[in-house]
């Protein structure tokens, strides 16, 4: 016999990957903190050497971005999930239009990379876009620091 609508919710609701808040915040700063890091690494590879000026212009252009574009994005997600009850799904940490963002960049990442754009210029914007996640991560990660109490977590 078929199951009832209620068991299928039951079922499905065991098998989703939920989680505290604090470790919702863990997650969510160490992937914008991990990809930060890659894209910095990748902007650094695409090309022999990387001229100190150019090192310097997007590290200037990427805290720009953090500061004016960035940091709104990651105080919206630590907002959603402090909003959240504990328990909540880890791929709930983004919404639905956050990850669309996500699978867009990716793809304008690869298309940039593929284009005729010089690679110098390709690389100041990869190293220019990670630094600007990884300085706008520290807001997710002060926030699951704060989650702490006498060295026990939150809850």
């Amino acid at each position: 016999m078929a199951n009832s609508d209620g068991e299928s919710m039951n079922w499905l609701m065991r098998l989703k990957p939920g989680a505290s808040t604090r470790t919702n915040l863990l997650v969510a700063a160490l992937m914008w903190s991990s990809i930060g890091l890659f894209l910095m690494v990748r902007g650094y590879l695409l090309v022999e050497t990387v001229p100190w000026v150019f090192l310097g212009l997007a590290f200037g252009v990427g805290t720009l971005k953090a500061f004016l574009v960035i940091e709104r994005a990651a105080r919206k997600n630590v907002a959603r999930i402090m909003a959240r009850p504990d328990g909540m799904c880890l791929g709930g940490v983004y919404s639905w239009r956050m990850w669309g963002m996500v699978a867009c960049m990716m793809l304008g990442g690869r298309l940039l990379r593929n284009s005729s754009v010089p690679h110098l210029v390709v690389s100041v914007i990869y190293i220019a876009v990670g630094w600007a996640l990884l300085l706008s991560s520290r807001l997710l990660w002060q926030e699951w620091n704060a989650r702490k109490i006498g060295g026990f977590a939150k809850k």
